[in-house]
């Protein structure tokens, strides 16, 4: 009776797992069950040894472990059938974001807690291609302008510098403050983040940070000329994120286009005037949405 009601609780959380989204206290209880199980199992065996061992013939041994081998191998492949199958779960896993790209753009997640979910939709416009879509790049920055987290790229510093520019900012101040052991000092030197924390959700989430805090995109699609570029600079979008007034919907506004300032020594984002043509629309809107 033991074993057939802990086999119960194993089964329901099992398929709470497949069709419910993500749950620690599911995965937590269909874990620890399963091994109670593992126990009940061997107590179960040993119990009933004699009648077990009259039971087993090597012909079915054989048999059962071949069909259990080609189950198995056919689960680890996952065929297409297996595929639609699996396709039916709204268990995405216990991963901070996820990026999937669809017919008509981008749509980005991610969950820096249980409390706290970010999306972002990313609608193409009339000059995005799917077959052939734009290098993107979205991140975090504080109110100081500093990046703080880098939600996704494509590895593709060259066609994303003003992004790729932050990244280099953020890490020269990480290893500055990497140097320092004592808090003061580590403040004396990490300009680029004010309170000294490299972790994210000390800006992000409103239990630690009252401070608004900002989410940028930068977009380019590589070879896209026009009468006054060879090809046409990056574009950056840009949305202030206020959790003392927290709305749940933002359209990200163009800030402008990339550009190396040789005074400064470093990328800046300025005014896209008329001789920014195509590259307006690669993006016919963003759209943020968090849940708190």
């Amino acid at each position: 009776m033991f074993v057939a009601m802990t086999f119960l609780v194993i089964a329901t959380t099992g398929l709470l797992a497949f069709f419910l989204p993500f749950s620690i206290t599911v995965t937590g209880l269909h874990a620890l069950m399963g091994f109670l199980f593992i126990g009940l199992i061997a107590l179960h065996v040993h119990h009933n040894f004699k009648g077990l061992k009259r039971s087993l013939k090597i012909r079915s041994f054989w048999l059962v472990l071949l069909t259990t081998g080609l189950l198995t191998g056919l689960f680890i492949w996952q065929p297409s059938p297996i595929k639609k199958i699996l396709s039916l779960s709204q268990n995405l896993g216990a991963a901070l974001d996820r990026f999937e790209m669809q017919d008509n753009g981008f749509v980005y997640h991610y969950t820096p807690a249980e409390n706290y979910k970010i999306k972002l939709e990313i609608r193409g416009g009339l000059k995005y291609d799917n077959s052939k879509p734009p290098k993107i790049a979205i991140w975090l920055e504080n109110k100081s302008a500093y990046h703080i987290k880098t939600l996704y790229n494509d590895n593709e510093k060259s066609s994303l510098p003003y992004w790729a520019y932050k990244v280099k900012e953020y890490e020269n101040a990480k290893k500055e403050a990497n140097k320092k052991t004592a808090l003061e000092e580590v403040d004396a030197v990490s300009s680029a983040t004010p309170n000294s924390s490299f972790d994210p959700r000390d800006y992000i989430l409103p239990e630690r940070n009252k401070e608004p805090f900002y989410l940028l995109i930068e977009v380019n699609q590589v070879g896209d000329t026009n009468e006054y570029y060879k090809d046409q600079p990056s574009l950056i979008y840009k949305v202030e994120i206020d959790n003392k007034d927290s709305k749940i919907f933002q359209v990200l506004d163009i800030v402008g286009y990339s550009k190396f300032d040789d005074k400064e020594n470093s990328w800046d984002a300025y005014y896209a005037d008329e001789k920014i043509t195509t590259a307006r629309e690669l993006i016919d809107s963003a759209l943020l949405t968090i849940e708190r």
